[in-house]
């Protein structure tokens, strides 16, 4: 049996293969343990389990990975620390750059490597054009190996141009890996193979994601995304924005042409990774977010959440602020005798009490929030040259059905599509994930380029395996330009210029910078065949309850049966 598991803030979701699904509370001490939890309620030790972890993510969030080394070329240490001249917040005279995750004193130029201490941790290597010729900093990675060390080299994790971001990148996985390791290994018991989902939307066996931990960042949506974008074009929609709510955060990408768009780097966490991954945006959004009023009297919900301990006063386990799921409860959305999955009944009065002693109330609530994931909404069709009104909001996640109909309201989309199993999407999408890897090298512009790609484009087939399908794209700007657009073709980047920039110059020269090679093998599973669970149908304003989520129908909307067991939301 394949079965999917994501583990989320709040709940780790799990669904079977047979389409049989089960939501259970996240054990922050040891998410393993919520994932063995969840096999045992199903009952079904499974032969492959497709997982997405957020451990990655929080400890680098929370900075409880390793201590580690950085190995640079003399006069580069400082690197990470000068990072780029723009600001993080051009008007905010207070707001600061991260702390490094390596400190001063553990930077060594490559000729005094002989000066690391043996307690590190870990160890990042990162010279200077090693995007073109890694031979000096493999070199130098295998002498710190036979000297004991865990080695990062930038060659195997972002063997791009960009100093900066490729050095934080490389210091980042390395910073990663002893946080990681523990957690991958205390997996590998639970079934016989282990695959866990990258931010790029394909699994990677267990072995091959402890050694590349940055390329996990975004593990769960990424699982979302993909079943969303198949559900989606299912329903006749191929374009469209997946909204995922859960419960610390929310997660929403465009999709066109039933594709998720890529993105070749990510900032999380106030730092620059330069590595394959879906196009998330991501705002701290969720069931869970806390309300609050500031020194100035307004409202502000997020980014803090209450989690899964002790949760939103509602749960009744010791929580006392008070929460968007406490909000969504109060105005009659969720339903409080049923409850959610594995909580029981809801307290209406402790969610109640908890916004009166805070003095907020739950209409401004959920107001405020919306307002957050408009703009999130916005951020990936608005500002990428999409219009939205031309799309469809997929909505899942425990939270995201009940938010739906306002925020399509408020940018001008006339249809929602809530897929079956909304709220254990990103489980799903972890069963129809491809194994697959991206790969990626700086270009001079000297050289056969042609066979440069093919080379590449073996080496990610070598990764994969033998039947693994290929394909290939280029990182192009115009001359002199300070950044670069991924593209199918070269001859695309006009257009594709054009449409994220609103001007192309078709007689400017152009140059590529990178080559890209993917290789995929699907997964057997099409998630959109799965056993269709019976779901009600009804018109606003109402309540649709389900066992992994709540669908709130607005006043001016109806719910209608779709394609793939989804419910399609209408004005």
């Amino acid at each position: 049996m394949r079965l999917g598991v994501d583990t989320g803030g709040t709940f780790t979701d799990a669904v079977a293969e047979d389409g049989r699904a089960i939501k259970v509370p996240t054990t922050p001490n040891d998410p393993s343990a919520a994932v063995a939890t969840a096999i045992d309620a199903l009952d079904s030790a499974p032969d492959v389990l497709a997982h997405g972890t957020t451990v990655a993510t929080n400890a680098l969030l929370e900075r409880t990975g390793g201590t580690v080394a950085l190995v640079t070329t003399a006069g580069f240490e400082d690197v990470i620390e000068i990072g780029r001249q723009d600001r993080p917040s051009l008007y905010d005279l207070w707001a600061d750059r991260p702390d490094p995750l390596v400190a001063r004193a553990m930077r060594f130029p490559a000729d005094a490597v002989d000066d690391l201490p043996a307690t590190v941790d870990a160890v990042a290597v990162c010279l200077l054009r090693s995007d073109l010729d890694p031979s000096a900093e493999r070199e130098l990675g295998r002498r710190l190996a036979a000297r004991g060390h865990d080695v990062t080299c930038s060659a195997d994790v972002s063997p791009e141009f960009r100093e900066y971001e490729r050095m934080i990148t490389t210091v980042v996985n390395a910073y990663l890996r002893p946080a990681c390791r523990g957690y991958l290994q205390r997996l590998e018991r639970l079934a016989r193979e282990v695959l866990v989902m990258t931010s790029a939307g394909g699994l990677l066996p267990l072995d091959d994601a402890a050694a590349l931990p940055a390329t996990l960042l975004l593990s769960g949506p990424a699982g979302g995304v993909l079943a969303a974008a198949a559900v989606a074009g299912a329903n006749g929609a191929p374009n469209a924005i997946t909204f995922d709510m859960g419960g610390t955060s929310t997660d929403v990408c465009l999709v066109r042409g039933t594709a998720p768009e890529p993105a070749a780097g990510r900032m999380i966490a106030g730092l620059a990774l330069r590595l394959p991954s879906l196009d998330v945006h991501t705002i701290g959004a969720g069931g869970g977010s806390i309300a609050r009023l500031d020194a100035g009297g307004a409202l502000l919900v997020g980014p803090l959440s209450a989690g899964a301990v002790p949760g939103p006063a509602c749960y009744g386990r010791g929580g006392t602020a008070p929460t968007v799921t406490d909000a969504d409860l109060v105005l009659g959305r969720l339903p409080a005798a049923e409850g959610l999955p594995g909580l029981g009944a809801l307290d209406v009065d402790a969610a109640t009490a908890a916004l009166g002693h805070a003095g907020v109330s739950a209409e401004g609530i959920v107001t405020v929030v919306n307002a957050g994931m408009q703009q999130a909404l916005r951020a990936v069709s608005v500002e990428r040259g999409v219009d939205p009104r031309e799309l469809v909001l997929v909505a899942f996640g425990g939270a995201g059905p009940l938010h739906a109909c306002e925020l399509a309201d408020a940018v001008g989309m006339r249809t929602v599509i809530v897929p079956a199993r909304a709220g254990v999407l990103s489980a799903l999408g972890m069963l129809g994930a491809p194994r697959r890897r991206e790969l990626v090298r700086s270009w001079a512009g000297d050289g056969d380029m042609t066979a440069a790609l093919s080379e590449l484009v073996a080496q990610a087939r070598r990764l994969v395996g033998a039947d693994a399908v290929t394909s290939t794209a280029f990182d192009v700007r115009y001359e002199g330009q300070s950044h670069e657009l991924t593209v199918d073709r070269i001859d695309d980047f006009h257009a594709e210029h054009e449409r994220r920039n609103g001007y192309a110059r078709r007689d400017a020269p152009v140059e590529v910078v990178a080559l890209r090679a993917s290789a995929r093998i699907e997964a057997a599973l099409d998630v959109t065949s799965l056993p269709v669970p019976s779901r009600a149908t009804g018109v606003g304003p109402c309540v649709i309850v389900e066992p992994d989520c709540t669908i709130w129908v607005a006043e001016g909307w109806r719910a209608r049966h779709g394609e793939a067991g989804a419910l399609v939301l209408e004005r």
